[in-house]
């Protein structure tokens, strides 16, 4: 019974929080313009003041454990092949292989991802969610470009896709504030340590209070905000022919990418001298490979000349149905003390 609630503690709130902004917007108490300003506030200021926040609370360079990045590299690379091989052989309409593949290796890892972690972990584990961020959310953007334009040929021949992306990227509100973070945590660790107190002769949390606290106010209602905001945009639109491919994305973000790669983590773990995974890193692998498909997915499709609709529907479907899929994950992980 313990390990049960454990599993649904981890879960229900960010289910009862996307439940929430879906009847919110049902009955008209949420608009789109709020839901617009909104998703722009949380990707622009409340998620990176999080980010911000949580890398600048790390002890030191030193706490990190250097090898959940590389393993979090590893698998975004697996799945993505996976992605290119279902895309390959199992999705005809060329405008629809590009949203099935980039569903397949990109996770919703700042909106459901981080208070999934938080939720598994406390914020130990959300310091290390917001290092794998500093690899994934880059990583994964741009292969999702290479996904959404290898099946499509390019008729605008002013458009170069990469660089935009790789433009946007430097210009990625998460990634800023993600290198801003390890700036000041470099910089922290050039500051000295009073003799008596055995505390640093300066810090933004003990100098700079009227400018932390606001901080740490913003950055505890990112993830509610963030959920009840992305519930407010679902759309459970009439399948029709879209059946088979929300099938098959659905499916491999929901089942093959938890079920390989987080045992594949945890095989590592125990018969690899690199790999060291622990109650503390497990939440923000479980972040990147559970959580549902991006909802910047479906964005990006449509710029690209792929199937909008379909990408939409991804983003739904994997969504509603990974709660199971987590609360299977969480439950399973728990029951052997890996989380």
């Amino acid at each position: 019974m313990d390990t049960l609630w454990f599993a649904l503690n981890a879960v229900l709130p960010i289910l009862i929080l996307i439940g929430l902004g879906y009847t919110l917007k049902r009955v008209g108490f949420l608009n789109e313009n709020f839901l617009i300003i909104g998703n722009r506030f949380v990707f622009r200021v409340a998620l990176p003041i999080l980010l911000f926040v949580t890398i600048y609370r790390i002890e030191s360079f030193e706490a990190i454990n250097w090898s959940v990045l590389v393993y979090a590299v590893i698998a975004i690379f697996i799945l993505f092949f996976i992605g290119l091989i279902i895309a390959l052989f199992f999705i005809k309409d060329v405008k629809r292989k590009g949203p099935v593949f980039q569903t397949v290796f990109r996770a919703n890892y700042a909106i459901i991802g981080i208070p999934l972690a938080q939720a598994i972990g406390g914020e130990v584990a959300l310091e290390v969610v917001a290092l794998v961020s500093a690899v994934a959310v880059p990583l994964i953007n741009i292969l999702a470009v290479l996904a959404l334009t290898l099946f499509i040929k390019n008729e605008d021949k002013d458009l170069h896709p990469f660089k935009a992306t790789l433009i946007n990227i430097t210009k990625n509100p998460l990634i800023i504030a993600i290198f801003i973070g390890l700036f000041f945590l470099l910089v922290r660790s050039w500051i000295p340590v009073d003799s008596v107190s055995g505390e640093l002769v300066f810090s933004l949390e003990n100098n700079l209070l009227f400018l932390y606290t606001p901080l740490v106010w913003i950055r505890n209602m990112a993830s509610p905000l963030a959920l009840i905001v992305l519930g407010g945009t679902f759309e459970f639109l009439a399948l029709k022919d879209m059946k088979k491919e929300v099938f098959i994305g659905t499916f491999a973000r929901v089942v093959i990418s938890p079920l390989l790669m987080i045992p594949l983590a945890v095989l590592l773990s125990t018969k690899s001298t690199f790999f060291n995974f622990t109650i503390i890193e497990y939440p923000a692998l479980i972040a990147l490979l559970a959580s549902p498909t991006a909802i910047s997915g479906a964005i990006m499709a449509k710029e690209m000349h792929n199937d909008e609709k379909l990408a939409v529907q991804l983003v739904v479907w994997t969504s509603t149905l990974s709660i199971f899929s987590i609360f299977l994950v969480v439950f399973i992980m728990r029951s052997f003390g890996l989380v």
